[in-house]
This record gives C-alpha cells, sequence and structure tokens, in this order.
C-alpha cells in the first residue's frame, strides 16, 4: 500500500471514529437527561419544562449567529424543504409524549418508545430505500429487547390497559423514526446548523405559545416564570436545553449525514443503558442480574447494527 492510500485509509478511519463518538456522546447526554427533567418536575409541569428547554435551546444556537460567528439565511424554499423535518421533531415527538405521559407510566412508556428503530428500520427500507442485512435486523430487535427487559424485570411491567396513553407513545415513537428517515435525506441539502436552528425556533415558538395559553387560561401567568428563580431548575434547565436539545440535535444530523438511519437509531437504546446506570451511580438504585444481561443485548445490538454489514 503507497503512502497515498495509507493516508487515505487512516483519514477514514479517523473521520468513522469522529462520527461514532458523536453517537455515542448523543447516547450519553441523553441519558442523563431523565435525572435533570427529574429535578425540573419537582418544580414545575412538563409543558413549561418544555417551553423552558427550548427558550434556553434556541438562545444557545442564536447566540453565534448574534455575533456573527455563523450566517444562516433562510428562504421560502428552504423553509418548506425544512418545515416537515421540524414537525416530526421536536412538536409531534414531545407532543405526543408529552400527552401520552398522562396515561401512562414514564417506564411503560419507555418499553414504547424503544421500538423507535424498529419503525426506523422499517421508514428507511420503505421510503429511502436504506439496505440492511439479516444479521443488522436480528441486532435491532436485539438491542429493543434490552431495553424491554431491563424494564420489564424492574418491575415496570406491561400492565399498559390504557389504549389512549399506548397510541400517544406509539406516535411519538414514530416519529422520531420519521425525524431520522427525513434527517437522513435533508442532511444532504442543508448545513447541519441550518436544520437544528429552524427545528428548534419552530419548538421555541409553539410550546411557549402552548404553556403561556395555558396559564393566561388558568391565570397563572407569574407561575410561569417562577420556576426560573430556583437554582436546581436553572441548571436542569439549561442541561436540557443547551445539551440535552441544542447540541444533541446538532450531533444526531451530523451523525445522519454518514450513517444510515436504522444504525443512528440504536444509539438511542444505547442512552436508556446510560439512564439505568445513573440512577445505579447517582440516585443509589440497586444493580440486579437483569441489569446486566440487558446492558450485554443493548450494547450487542447497538455494535452488531453498525458494524455487521455496510
Amino acid at each position: 500500500m503507497d503512502e497515498r492510500a495509507q493516508a487515505a485509509t487512516a483519514a477514514g478511519r479517523t473521520a468513522a471514529w469522529k462520527v461514532y463518538g458523536a453517537a455515542v456522546a448523543y447516547s450519553v447526554i441523553i441519558g442523563f437527561s431523565f435525572l435533570f427533567n427529574k429535578i425540573a418536575l419537582q418544580v414545575t409541569g412538563p409543558v413549561d419544562i418544555l417551553a423552558h428547554r427550548f427558550t434556553a435551546a434556541f438562545a444557545a444556537l442564536l447566540l453565534p449567529a448574534l455575533l456573527q460567528k455563523v450566517k444562516l439565511t433562510y428562504d421560502r424554499k428552504k423553509v418548506s424543504r425544512i418545515l416537515p423535518l421540524a414537525l416530526f421533531y421536536p412538536l409531534l415527538f414531545f407532543g405526543f409524549q408529552t400527552y401520552g405521559l398522562q396515561y401512562v407510566l414514564s417506564s411503560e412508556a419507555g418499553i414504547l418508545l424503544a421500538v423507535s428503530p424498529i419503525f426506523t428500520l422499517l421508514l428507511a427500507s420503505l421510503f429511502i430505500r436504506e439496505k440492511t442485512n439479516s444479521r443488522q435486523m436480528l441486532s435491532v430487535f436485539l438491542s429493543v429487547g434490552g431495553v424491554i427487559f431491563i424494564l420489564v424485570q424492574s418491575g415496570s411491567g406491561p400492565s399498559m390497559h390504557n389504549v389512549k396513553g399506548i397510541i400517544l407513545i406509539l406516535l411519538s415513537a414514530l416519529s422520531i423514526a420519521g425525524y431520522n428517515v427525513l434527517a437522513r435525506v435533508l442532511t444532504r441539502e442543508f448545513s447541519n446548523l441550518e436544520l437544528s436552528c429552524l427545528m428548534i425556533f419552530l419548538g421555541f415558538i409553539s410550546f411557549n405559545l402552548l404553556a403561556l395559553g395555558q396559564h393566561l387560561q388558568g391565570g397563572t401567568l407569574p407561575a410561569f416564570l417562577a420556576p426560573l428563580k430556583s437554582l436546581p431548575f436553572l441548571f436542569a434547565i439549561l442541561y436540557l436545553g443547551v445539551l440535552s436539545t441544542a447540541l444533541t440535535s446538532l450531533l444526531t444530523n451530523y451523525v445522519l449525514t454518514h450513517l444510515k438511519a436504522a444504525k443512528m437509531s440504536v444509539f438511542a437504546n444505547l442512552g436508556t443503558l446510560i439512564t439505568v446506570l445513573a440512577g445505579i451511580v447517582f440516585l443509589e438504585e440497586k444493580l440486579f442480574y437483569y441489569h446486566f444481561l440487558g446492558s450485554l443485548l443493548i450494547v450487542a445490538g447497538v455494535l452488531g447494527t453498525n458494524f455487521l454489514g455496510d
């Protein structure tokens, strides 16, 4: 192998490590977001959290533009192309999830949301003709099975008797799958920042209007700003907004420029594993045998989906 070929191979390996490093970083941030959500929920409700979360995320992405570090230009054609992506995430994903959690337990929702990689696999195969071999398909199901196994064995068994809640959470899972597939296409046409900024701007406008509308209707407008006086809440919102919304949006769109939608989607289940480990380390939850078995299934599924085939 000549020097030029060796340099190309080394560059390819470096690029691959960057992509998978970004995917793992996404999983870790998402995994720890559960802890910060719990902190925020001690202060206010889910709709207000979404409003403040997307305000922080929008501010984080807007600041570089205001400082003229980056230039963003949108026209009607760009907006019309990106808008469906923004509808899938954040609006439909968080909208279905927020209202679905009123009818099912969060652990039950976790079981249902774990199937999103399967939805992604099916949609990617149907709409953008992404090919996945049988070993990769088995790996996706293995990862999903690991999440469900941990949640069921931890006492979060399927007592899901409320059909309305089940449907809403499944629609949330379908929405993130739709986002993964559509983003895979649009990342070839638009920059990472162009996609993320418009997505988050739509979430910022929509969730703030929803929260303010509810407070105006109930005559509780001061309660909307009251949580901002709490330092733990501010730290939680900064994490959820800047890291778990703005940064993960950039990471996801970056990874989807290089990886198939199905390969990226299983990293969400790796995030579930991080959530479980965070609960054991920081909340002193007990570690049982099924955590090990489920973790092995999740990791094996993620590795198999990404490395068993092209």
